[in-house]
């Protein structure tokens, strides 16, 4: 079999926010060497260098493009997804693209497209999938282990001004707000497939004390084909942190909670063995960007498919659309 070495890669990490220096500080500690570096904002390529070495760094998109890196990180603002995406790839550049896909659903066509005409990869980082009690519910749902899946709860809230005290400054408080917690709604597409989206629904609100314009709770239902619902709650001010899933099968239930990165619960109920089966997992926040930035580097040094492609990040993407346009 081809061994993948990560010494080979090379990487421009577009955005040196706090995501930016998160996936710079996993490559290094997958073995890439090669990590240049793009930000117009001096202070923010400043902060990523303090944490590592890079080989590179630049204030202009295009120089770093022309550059000629094997693969690029968007790590900015969803708005500027999209246009960066297109650029890279017609720069010859594999795309690594944060979530989500965009701010909204312009220039998917465009950007699918540039995917086809380019033949480079492209790949979402929707990294909860990748989370050990999360992949773990998948692998038992996919099993059997409760049957037919007919409902699938997600809820996710944290205190925003405590996750980041400069909170006031970010564009999610301007626009998206507590739906920039899309991992969510990306997990109830993954285990309601190959269900389509059938409807959404949704009512939110700035209605908490932590003074944002845009919404700080939100309440999405979606129908994935006939026979699957799915309820999504997130919100920006409830204390303590917690993300609870919840898949409500014919036969059984699974549940995966994790009020801290460091600790994971996953427990399954199946109706023929008549009891709870619960198991404590230890975990920590990096594992999950090891592995989605792994199968990354090896779809493109070996040629392999992508997983949570273009298409993948589209189905999010149309109910956070559809849920932010309901009346």
């Amino acid at each position: 079999m081809t061994r993948f070495s990560p010494v080979s890669a090379s990487v421009v990490i577009a955005g040196c926010g706090s995501i930016g220096r998160r996936h710079a500080r996993v490559l290094r500690s997958l073995g890439v060497r090669d990590i240049r570096i793009c930000d117009p904002a001096a202070e923010q390529r400043a902060a990523l260098k303090a944490e590592g070495p890079v080989a590179a760094e630049f204030a202009s998109y295009e120089d770093a493009l022309a550059s000629r890196p094997q693969s690029v990180f968007i790590c900015t603002p969803p708005k500027m997804h999209i246009p960066m995406s297109i650029r890279a790839l017609e720069s010859g550049a594999h795309v690594f693209c944060e979530k989500p896909l965009s701010d909204g659903l312009g220039g998917i066509e465009d950007l699918e497209g540039a995917i086809k005409r380019t033949g480079r990869k492209f790949m979402v980082g929707f990294c909860f999938r990748f989370h050990e009690g999360l992949t773990r519910a998948k692998q038992m749902l996919d099993a059997g282990r409760i049957g037919r899946l007919v409902s699938i709860r997600c809820r996710m809230g944290e205190h925003l001004p405590t996750v980041r005290p400069d909170y006031k400054t970010l564009f999610t408080s301007q626009y998206s707000g507590a739906f920039d917690l899309t991992h969510e709604i990306d997990l109830a597409c993954w285990y309601a497939a190959p269900r389509p989206i059938s409807a959404v629904k949704c009512m939110r609100g700035s209605f908490s004390d932590i003074g944002i314009k845009a919404p700080d709770v939100v309440e999405i239902l979606v129908r994935f084909g006939g026979d699957c619902l799915a309820s999504v709650h997130l919100d920006f001010f409830s204390r303590p942190r917690n993300r609870v899933t919840e898949l409500l099968g014919t036969e059984g239930t699974i549940s995966v909670e994790f009020p801290t990165w460091e600790e994971c619960t996953v427990g399954v109920y199946a109706a023929a063995e008549g009891k709870w089966t619960t198991e404590r997992l230890a975990t920590e926040r990096d594992f999950m960007f090891r592995a989605e930035d792994t199968e990354f580097l090896e779809a493109v040094a070996l040629d392999r498919p992508i997983r949570l492609d273009l298409a993948e990040a589209c189905k999010s993407m149309r109910i956070v659309v559809e849920a932010q346009n309901e009346r």
